[in-house]
């Protein structure tokens, strides 16, 4: 049986940030600037490409006011996430049409098929919970939701 990945596991709170932007692109553009100083990101502007293109063929924006952007690519060593919050909201062309509020960009190698469905289904779990997203959305500062995400099963 594959191990189990925990989302705690791919972050620390420098992964976890509040949105300025209010628009769709520039929240995006933000979260991109986050993740893409990861190490296990060996060409950053194919990330960014690959995250747009993802976008045009289909929103990931999941409905209950959360997004999740996600990429595989030759090269991502290994797993890379980053986590915003809009506490405004932002128009992302949901499958609900609600605005998002809390993003999780995903980045993983063209080798990590099967635990990246694992992966994406265990957080759309988890982001469906009412109360993680009360949580999520009260919580002070990125350190404060970095504890929350770590204390979430």
């Amino acid at each position: 049986m594959a191990e189990i990945i925990k989302v705690s596991d791919l972050l620390t709170q420098n992964e976890i940030i509040d949105i300025q932007a209010t628009s769709k692109k520039e929240a995006l553009e933000e979260m991109l600037a986050v993740i893409c100083k990861s190490e296990k990101i060996t060409k950053p502007k194919a990330f960014v490409k690959g995250i747009f293109d993802r976008e045009k063929m289909m929103s990931t924006g999941i409905g209950y006011e959360i997004a999740i952007p996600h990429v595989r690519l030759k090269s991502v060593k290994d797993f890379v996430m980053a986590v915003g919050r809009s506490k405004q909201g932002i128009e992302y062309a949901s499958i609900d049409d609600k605005p998002v509020k809390l993003i999780f960009m995903i980045g993983a190698s063209e080798g990590q098929d099967k635990a990246y469905i694992a992966l994406l289904s265990r957080l759309m779990l988890r982001l469906k919970n009412p109360e993680f997203m009360d949580k999520m959305m009260h919580a002070a500062t990125p350190g404060e939701m970095y504890e929350i995400i770590k204390e979430t099963r």
